[in-house]
């Protein structure tokens, strides 16, 4: 039993004589004979492929005719396409036995179409666009060709426009040269003449020639057209090299002008703009001139500089004019232009509060005071029972508003209250009248006559038994303080901060005082002020205490203050309350600033961010620049960096401060500053606001500097960190025990004192020469005592011939510790024999004697 199958499926036979065998389809096996040279033959079973299909034209391999498809009826007339090429029949196989192909069906016949079709209709799309390709890529070449030839003639024009100059330059020199000769240069004419015809004249021919010389680009053939995609560059460029500039070629010719007749080079004078700091390098290129040779200037002056270093606008002077250019000075201050001090309208200012500094010696009751104004406890919340922050309050007296600013009473807080007098229009003396004048009162009314405010004397602790008030307007006469109860013009109130009495005589002096200023202000402008105090706020970031001394100042407004700028986001009053608008003579706290302002810094509102990190970053960069100029003109000279050297005896305490606030921290500096002497002092290695943090342990223990923590405390990072590297941090909230712990630290730095104490005097009587010991001195004490192990000088004629120490002291034949006066005893010296009768020994003690600041 036997089933065939036509097709490319696999035939399967069975047959009952013959085992089931798979045959691979469409293979014929055959016998072929191979002969080998030695004389050998074989046969080997090879296989032959037959083909499936024929090509048109040809008969099949497995069928004894071609198939031929039957058209299809009434098929639509197709668009006319172009005909394919039509291949040659192949000549006809030789008839093979094998497998019948049964009758393509109708749907097999119409695919076949199908694909004939689309077939052509692709080929003929690909023929029309390579036709397309041609034609532009005929046209590129055309508009390539024309712009080279285009290039070709602006080049060959401008060449020999340059040598028509240059010959024309050539002739009028020679007509100069002919009409104007000199007797003694006939030799250097001839010379003259023959150079250029050796050296120079040719140079124009060549160079004329160039463009003549160049042969024409031959047309890119078709090996280019698949070079990649074309640019701008490529479609211009000639395609060899690029071609030279007109001020290149200029800059060529002057060069060679100037070879060819020797001409140095003509040194150009320059106006040099010059701002506040400039680098050597910048100012040598704004100069024209090598900064080698500035910097060689400075060493002709004695100074090590690089061209890297900032010089101040007076020694970039000093070098231009050395140098023979003009200087014009400019001041990048300029930017600064209408930030502070507007002019107002008259019609424009309305009244506002007074501003009142409270002043005084520490624990005269400042703070206690205001409280009693207030009816607040501000004084109980501060260390040590004294004030060490600028407090600012606002109160209200008969429905007008009056601010207070109470400034510290401490010696270290001379500079807040100077900034708390400047900000201020009436200044508040307080002196206590069991205590009287003091040396901070003293101070405070030195601040109060150099901001030029008036004073009202405020005599507190009247209440006390001991006070005497007449005493202190006696003692207030010394400096120039007159008050009204002994003829002068200055106020004064008796008041008591812990009973109340005068409280309300002295708001009413306030009051009546601000009267007579007649305080005016523009609340309808942009705002101005002055910080009054600055910190880091661990939940808030920075924050400022602001007093606003015109216009208003609103959430969102954009200030700069200092070295910072920010954009307001709240206003927070004395009394923790958020505000919308702060009028003049108002103080808030302000949240909101890149950084946090130093203490006194002026702010101001401006118009817009670009205008506000322009004017900070200019302030930064001055106080930047400022310090580097400060610090490279203290290298200066090689005479000075030797003393420097020789000086280099001075110790320094290494300190790394952290304070809540600004005003803290800098009377804290101040306070340290003045501890320092001739052999020790603190150097401040970091003073900065806000909480310490691991940052600061590591600055710390990189420098080797004690950590030291002003009302503020470590964050547990910091702890850890310091635990690891054995960084002590010290804590304090009271600032003269910080500067009695460091001063004590600083003391421990001075070398000890060398103190010498005198115990007696002995004379020589007689000198005896014992074998194996050497000469022995027999003495009698004259004066005091004479000590073994103590210091003994030998003066001979009331000079002084050796210094040692004893090495023996005997009485009789006995070792003693000390004879006294009167008595004879034996000594020997300590490395030394030239001892002689007659000679006086002199007895001292050495001690070593801590010094202290």
């Amino acid at each position: 039993m036997s089933d065939t199958k036509s097709g490319d499926d696999k035939t399967l036979s069975v047959t009952p004589k013959k085992t089931l065998t798979l045959k691979r389809p469409g293979m014929e096996q055959g016998t072929v004979r191979q002969n080998f040279s030695h004389g050998r033959t074989k046969s080997v079973v090879v296989e032959t492929k037959k083909r499936k299909f024929s090509l048109p034209g040809e008969k099949s391999e497995a069928a004894p005719s071609v198939f031929t498809p039957k058209p299809a009826p009434t098929a639509p007339k197709a668009a006319p396409v172009v005909q394919p090429e039509v291949r040659k029949p192949a000549p006809a196989a030789p008839e093979r036995s094998g497998m019948v192909l049964n009758e393509l069906s109708r749907s097999e016949m119409d695919a076949r179409r199908r694909a004939l079709e689309g077939s052509q209709a692709r080929e003929a799309e690909d023929r029309a666009r390579a036709v397309d390709d041609a034609r532009r890529r005929a046209e590129e070449e055309e508009r390539r060709r024309h712009e080279r030839e285009e290039s070709a003639r602006r080049q060959a024009e401008e060449e020999a426009r340059l040598q028509a100059e240059m010959e024309a330059r050539r002739r009028a020199e020679d007509e100069a040269r002919r009409r104007a000769p000199q007797p003694g240069d006939i030799v250097a004419d001839e010379e003259d003449t023959a150079k250029p015809k050796r050296a120079g004249a040719s140079a124009p021919v060549r160079r004329a020639a160039i463009p003549e010389a160049r042969p024409a680009r031959p047309v890119k053939g078709e090996e280019d057209r698949r070079r990649g995609k074309l640019t701008l560059n490529s479609a211009l460029s000639d395609g060899d090299a690029r071609s030279r500039s007109l001020s290149s070629m200029r800059r060529r010719q002057e060069k060679f002008k100037r070879a060819m007749y020797n001409e140095p080079r003509e040194k150009v004078m320059r106006e040099v703009t010059l701002p506040e700091t400039i680098t050597i390098q910048e100012l040598a290129q704004r100069m024209s001139e090598r900064a080698v040779d500035v910097v060689k200037f400075f060493m002709k002056q004695g100074q090590m500089m690089k061209p890297g270093d900032i010089i101040d606008a007076d020694t970039a002077e000093l070098v231009a004019t050395e140098f023979g250019h003009t200087v014009k000075r400019v001041a990048e201050s300029d930017i600064e232009e209408g930030l502070f001090n507007i002019a107002d309208n008259p019609e424009d200012l309305v009244s506002r509060p007074p501003v009142v500094t409270i002043m005084g010696h520490v624990d005269h009751g400042k703070t206690s005071l205001l409280d009693a104004i207030r009816h607040a406890n501000v004084q109980s919340g501060e260390a040590g029972g004294i004030t060490q922050h600028i407090g600012a309050y606002q109160v209200e007296k008969d429905g007008q508003k009056i601010t207070f600013i109470d400034t510290p009473g401490h010696a270290a807080f001379t500079a807040m209250r100077a900034r708390g007098a400047q900000a201020t229009d009436i200044a508040i003396l307080v002196v206590a009248a069991d205590d009287s004048v003091m040396p901070q009162t003293v101070e405070s009314i030195n601040h109060a006559k150099a901001a030029g405010v008036p004073m009202i004397v405020a005599i507190n602790k009247v209440d006390k038994p001991a006070a005497n008030a007449q005493k202190v307007r006696t003692e207030l006469l010394q400096h120039e303080v007159f008050v009204e109860t002994m003829g002068g013009e200055t106020l004064d109130v008796e008041v008591s901060a812990k009973t109340g009495q005068g409280i309300d005589k002295l708001l009413e002096a306030i009051l009546l005082q601000s009267e007579i200023l007649d305080l005016k202000s523009n609340p309808d402008r942009t705002a101005e002020g002055v910080v009054i105090e600055a910190q880091l706020d661990k939940g808030r970031g920075p924050v400022a205490t602001v007093l606003v001394q015109t216009g208003t100042l609103m959430p969102g407004d954009i200030l700069v203050a200092g070295n910072e700028w920010g954009r307001v986001r709240a206003l927070v009053d004395d009394h923790g309350v958020h505000v919308q608008e702060a009028p003049p003579a108002m103080p808030v706290e302000i949240l909101g600033l890149q950084g946090t302002p130093h203490a006194g810094d002026r702010f101001a509102v401006v118009n817009n961010e670009a205008r506000a990190r322009e004017i900070t970053e200019y302030r930064q960069r001055i106080a930047h620049d400022k310090a580097v100029a400060r610090s490279a003109g203290q290298r200066g000279s090689l005479e000075q960096m030797m003393s420097q050297l020789q000086n280099s005896g001075l110790k320094e305490f290494p300190l790394v401060i952290k304070g809540d606030v600004q005003g803290s921290i800098e009377a804290v500096v101040a306070a340290l500053d003045k501890l320092g002497t001739d052999e020790v002092r603190a150097r401040i290695v970091h003073a900065g606001a806000g909480g310490i943090t691991e940052s600061d342990v590591s600055l710390a223990e990189t420098s080797g500097a004690a950590m030291i923590g002003f009302n503020v405390r470590a964050n547990p990072q910091a702890r850890a960190a310091a635990a690891a590297a054995g960084v002590e941090i010290r804590y304090y909230n009271i600032i003269y025990n910080l500067v009695d712990d460091v001063k004590a630290a600083m003391s421990g730095l001075l070398s000890p004192e060398r103190r010498e104490t005198f115990l007696g005097n002995a004379e020589i009587l007689e000198v005896f020469n014992i074998t194996k010991v050497g000469k022995i001195a027999g003495c009698r004490v004259t004066e005091g005592k004479v000590e073994r192990g103590a210091g003994v000088r030998l003066i001979r004629d009331d000079v002084v011939i050796h210094e040692g120490t004893l090495k023996t002291l005997k009485r009789f034949k006995d070792e003693v510790a000390e004879v006294p006066v009167g008595q004879e005893c034996g000594m020997a010296f300590q490395n030394y024999e030239n001892i002689q009768a007659g000679d006086v020994i002199e007895c001292f003690r050495v001690e070593m004697v801590s010094r202290s600041l």
